[in-house]
């Protein structure tokens, strides 16, 4: 059971908010929508510190959210197809626009100068409200391109029609949000003030916003030979040495990283404390359905995602170099430790609800029909991969209190700032410092170092050979964090997505039996959980059968469009270029 710090500063924060009546989700979109622009704080609000907090905990609260459930079906991790015409300028499908958020960031940057707070204490809080107002622009920026850049709280009588900045103006505004930040923020919150932005939580993701910057998505035209490449190289080493120098760095277990609190590798969470806040995980949406309550069916892990983690050598299944020998039949053994840290598969140990010397089964009528993969169930294919997702799953809870699931979720870890220093130093010419940086992930996850001690890795790779691999290390590491469909797509590598199909691994026979052969005595042994994987027979089978079959990722998903409903209010917003009427360039 991991530790558990109660967080003061944001629960009693928030419940002092509505208790006083300050509500603040009635502020609607300034940009769309003017009904309610008078709606302000009450007076005294910026007057006292426990009321600011609670303000703040609130703006918190409405911009970072937990684990992103099922975001890999957007890839090539989980199942589900994204079929043509799932983005359109009319649907509410990958558009941001929190605007209602940033006008309350807006509104607490102008009061709290003017309330009765010390000077020197609402330095912390302004620090604060510029992060979480540079992260909602970040994440419209990489969404659309440039966008509106308001920096006080429209009025009635403000001019509302504005029109979109640049791209270049808008990163050059949020690193300018993110440098007040970082110079104004202690180095790092611990204790009972852990989960609050800091100067380690800056540092990092202002090297994560560069990368961003740098990259193809917003320079089609030279992506990787661009000067902006160095400015991510300096930030992320800046960030790298910060990081280190304050303590954190990779934990020694890997599964320690989703299941423990208030560690060197978090640097900044999303705190959950039962019964305060839970279920960050959707583990009730996550765990086979026989062990849950209500649904099932999320992040269920695709064959490509199997696939792609290396044997315990760090050699890829079937390279001949290996010293294990790879087989479909047996596709569990000898792999990379976090294979199974991540997947859950037929005849697996997944030690449930209590339940020590439990084991997953997948298979039809050995299986329970709720969990089962086959061909006869009605749209099971549609929902069942043959593998489970164990990543982030508290185990011991059992079956009723499944969602009480408390694992806070790691929006900025320390392996993430790794990938994003590795990525700058292979694009800027420090190919040896990226290098160091997958074997010190490959080490920690436990892959055997050889005796080269490479951990599989290959010398002498080429600027073009570590950008994949570094991208390869990222999506088996960070799988189910919801990086893997934003790298493919900064890196403009959604045509590798495109047209794909979608795959499963489905145990077809036990003991040379089809499912409709099996006996009592076998599902009697199932249920007492003694048949092992390699009892059955397995075959890779397509998901999807009827329906859309292939995914589509069309080149103009590199920027996704602005929604129409805020074209027609506001007909000075130019519309991304790739869309219907597109003006709008939203690249650098």
């Amino acid at each position: 059971m991991k530790n558990i710090i109660y967080k003061p500063w944001l629960t009693k924060g928030l419940a002092l908010l509505f208790c006083l009546g300050l509500s603040l989700s009635a502020c609607n979109n300034v940009l769309e929508d003017v009904d309610d622009l008078s709606n302000y704080p009450a007076q005294g609000t910026f007057d006292d510190e426990q009321t600011v907090n609670a303000y703040l905990s609130a703006l918190y609260s409405s911009t970072f959210s937990g684990w992103p459930l099922n975001f890999g079906n957007y890839s090539n991790e989980s199942g589900g197809i994204i079929g043509s015409d799932w983005i359109t300028e009319n649907n509410g499908t990958m558009k941001f626009w929190p605007y209602d958020i940033i006008r309350r960031v807006n509104i607490m940057l102008e009061e709290l100068p003017a309330g009765q707070i010390p000077t020197e204490d609402q330095v912390e809080m302004e620090a604060q409200a510029k992060f979480i107002r540079a992260y909602l622009y970040f994440k419209m920026v990489y969404y659309h391109g440039g966008v509106p850049i308001i920096t006080k709280p429209q009025d009635l009588e403000d001019n509302l029609n504005v029109s979109r900045n640049s791209t270049a103006e808008c990163f050059d505004f949020i690193i300018s949000d993110l440098d007040h930040a970082i110079a104004n923020l202690p180095g790092r919150y611990e204790g009972g003030e852990f989960g609050k932005i800091d100067q380690a939580t800056a540092r990092a993701f202002k090297g994560r916003v560069l990368l961003y910057k740098a990259s193809p998505q917003f320079n089609p035209s030279n992506p990787y030979d661009n000067g902006y490449w160095e400015d991510a190289y300096q930030a992320n080493t800046q960030a790298k040495e910060f990081l280190d120098a304050n303590g954190y760095g990779l934990l020694e277990n890997y599964t320690d990283v989703f299941e423990t609190s208030q560690h060197k590798e978090n640097i900044f969470s999303v705190v959950y404390v039962d019964p305060v806040k839970t279920n960050g995980r959707g583990e009730d949406a996550v765990r086979p359905l026989s062990e849950s309550k209500n649904a099932t069916g999320g992040d269920q892990p695709i064959w490509a995602l199997a696939e792609a983690f290396p044997m315990k050598d760090g050699k890829m299944p079937g390279d001949p170099t290996s010293a294990y020998t790879y087989d479909l039949q047996s596709f569990w053994e000898n792999r990379d430790p976090r294979f199974e840290a991540t997947l859950v598969w037929n005849g697996a140990a997944y030690p449930l609800s209590g339940k020590t010397d439990r084991r997953q089964y997948t298979m039809s009528n050995i299986a329970l029909p709720v969990d089962a993969f086959g061909y006869i169930i009605q749209g099971e294919s549609h929902y069942r991969t043959g593998l489970y997702c164990r990543k982030g799953i508290m185990e011991e809870l059992s079956q009723e209190l499944v969602n009480t699931n408390d694992v806070d979720w790691p929006e900025i870890r320390y392996a993430e700032i790794l990938f994003n220093f590795a990525e700058s130093a292979n694009e800027t010419g420090h190919t040896n410092e990226a290098f160091k940086v997958l074997k010190d992930i490959r080490q920690r996850a436990g892959i055997e170092p050889g005796d080269d001690g490479n951990f599989g890795l290959n010398d002498g790779m080429s600027r073009e050979e570590m950008r994949e691999t570094i991208l390869h290390e990222k999506f088996i590491e960070m799988a189910f964090e919801g990086q893997r469909f934003w790298d493919l797509r900064r890196h403009r590598m959604l045509d590798r997505l495109d047209g794909m199909r979608k795959y499963g691994i489905m145990a077809t026979k036990l003991n040379g039996k089809a499912y409709n052969e099996v006996t009592p005595e076998d599902i009697n042994a199932a249920n007492n959980y003694n048949l092992m994987p390699d009892d059955f027979t397995y075959e890779v089978v397509e998901l999807i059968t009827n329906g859309p079959t292939q995914m589509s990722m069309p080149e103009k998903y590199y920027f996704f469009p602005i929604q129409l409903s805020h074209i027609d209010r506001n007909t000075n917003l130019e519309q991304n270029i790739g869309w219907e009427g597109g003006t709008f360039d939203p690249t650098l």
